[in-house]
């Protein structure tokens, strides 16, 4: 059912983030230099006497990744000279894909002066060290009160670069760090759908929407069920896009599931204080879908594009869902309810199951669902399920590629007997503690039935630290990966 569009929308204007970040070509601009040891040091003429004395004083060492600036015989900064040595450890040159020099470009921003920069380093991969550079210039600065902000130092792209593939990356990740990064009491339901709802206008597409009661008329039982104790409506968005002009041809379809938790107390269910701390980034799964979306649109990929976002706050109230309680699925599946805190695959496997009736030719879920997936692998690598070997390849090739690393686990069947229910045709958790993500995902996977391809990331939506790679903050894990996959698997056809 089509609903009215909510009011404008509060989220950042797409392209912000990379005009700020990079520079056009003209003018002048201050040569920066990855050195990994002294030797190559020494081979650059451009560096003089006093300015190598200059580093020496400093206490440059290659094995520091900070910058130092040189200084000009008039004052101005003629240089940076930032350490690019490798930490030494045994084989992490070889395995470890965020040990990379092109990322060391992403730790620049935050601690160089506002100016025009570009890289005399020859990169192997000078698109990826440009993408770096715009994610480390991050920053989210909606509720900061006071001056306005210092401008940040802008790159100079190489001719060699595709500067709208670099801006199209880093706009779609800065708008799902956004989105997270908003707190939720200004990021609900409603402002999920408005932020879908101005992404589709920006790139043609089209949305509609289900809200409230009407889910229940519309057989999304599971989101109204998880929604319904919040006095802001849960909602299924649906978004669909196709290049101009291919309304004919048979393109792939490529379908984006998004886990949209406004905020999670865990329900009746009740999370502690300290695990409730950052949930408002329990719509990360949902962010994701829209960054990738971006990132499809911008580039003008040849697929048939659809997202589908289960939106809801997970609140309590005396209407709240309660353990043990028994809801009928959109797929027809009853789901006893072993865990209210365990929302987040109930919400998709309604939004699972509409998706999964188009019979796409890849099917895609983010959802941050599962503390296991951190306990298994840390809030850096992101573990990802899928019954399809090469799919998995072509998944794990992509991620390594653009420095988007993600692992695979098994959807290891004899672990869905945990699911079992007495009284339901399944529970929504299993009665133990063991493998939580191997387990959420093999729930989600009863909801797949036509889908061609399917894979389920279980992100974490959240940088606990700064990195190279941006700030501590929200964070579209694999987003750049799955666009990364789409991209080239479209490109094997074409």
């Amino acid at each position: 059912m089509a609903r009215k569009p909510p009011p404008p929308s509060t989220a950042a204007s797409l392209g912000a983030a990379s005009k700020s970040a990079f520079a056009d070509t003209s003018g002048n601009s201050v040569p920066i230099w990855l050195i990994a040891d002294q030797t190559q040091l020494e081979s650059i003429g451009a560096i003089d006497r006093a300015q190598r004395a200059w580093l020496a004083n400093q206490g440059f060492k290659s094995q520091r990744r900070m910058p130092v600036l040189l200084p000009a015989a008039d004052g101005r900064i003629a240089g940076v000279v930032v350490g690019a040595a490798r930490d030494g450890t045994s084989h992490s040159a070889a395995t470890d894909p965020m040990t990379r020099p092109e990322l060391i470009a992403g730790l620049l921003p935050p601690l160089l002066p506002p100016g025009r920069y570009h890289f005399e380093t020859a990169f192997a991969d000078p698109q990826l060290a440009a993408v770096a550079w715009g994610l480390g210039a991050y920053r989210f600065r909606r509720y900061k009160s006071g001056a306005a902000d210092a401008p940040l130092p802008q790159l100079v792209l190489p001719p060699n670069v595709d500067r709208a593939t670099v801006a199209t990356i880093v706009e779609g990740t800065a708008l799902g760090r956004d989105l997270i990064n908003t707190p939720a009491s200004d990021m609900g339901p409603a402002e999920i759908e408005e932020a879908t709802r101005k992404l589709a206008t920006s790139h043609g597409a089209k949305v509609t929407s289900v809200v409230g009661d009407d889910l229940l008329a519309e057989n999304f039982p599971l989101i109204h069920a998880v929604g319904r104790a919040s006095p802001r409506a849960p909602r299924l968005v649906d978004l669909t896009w196709s290049p101009p002009g291919s309304h004919k041809d048979p393109l792939p379809k490529v379908t984006l599931v998004g886990k949209g938790i406004a905020f999670d107390t865990g329900g009746l269910d009740l999370k502690p204080s300290a695990g409730m701390l950052i949930m408002k980034k329990d719509m990360g799964g949902a962010a994701a879908t829209l960054a990738v979306a971006h990132m499809i649109m911008s580039a003008r990929l040849p697929v048939r594009l659809r997202v589908v976002i289960a939106a809801a706050e997970n609140s309590v109230s005396g209407n709240s869902f309660r353990p043990l309680d028994v809801i009928r699925s959109r797929a027809g599946l009853t789901v006893e309810i072993g865990n209210t805190d365990a929302e987040g695959r109930l919400v998709l496997a309604d939004a699972m199951a509409l998706a999964d009736d188009d019979n796409p030719d890849m099917l895609i879920t983010f959802a941050t669902l599962t503390g296991a997936a951190r306990v298994a692998l840390g809030p850096d690598l992101p573990p990802f399920f899928t019954d399809d070997e090469t799919f998995a390849r072509d998944i794990a090739t992509a991620g390594l590629a653009v420095a988007d690393p993600v692992w695979r686990l098994p959807l290891w069947n004899s672990y869905d007997a945990g699911l079992e229910s007495v009284v339901a045709d399944i529970n929504n958790v299993a009665d133990g503690p063991f493998a939580g993500a191997i387990v959420a995902a093999l729930f989600l996977r009863r909801f797949v039935k036509k889908a061609r391809r399917f894979a389920h990331f279980d992100i974490y939506g959240w940088r606990p630290a700064p990195k190279a790679l941006g700030p501590k903050g929200g964070e579209v894990n694999a987003a750049r990966a799955v666009f990364e996959l789409v991209s080239r698997s479209v490109a094997r056809k074409s």
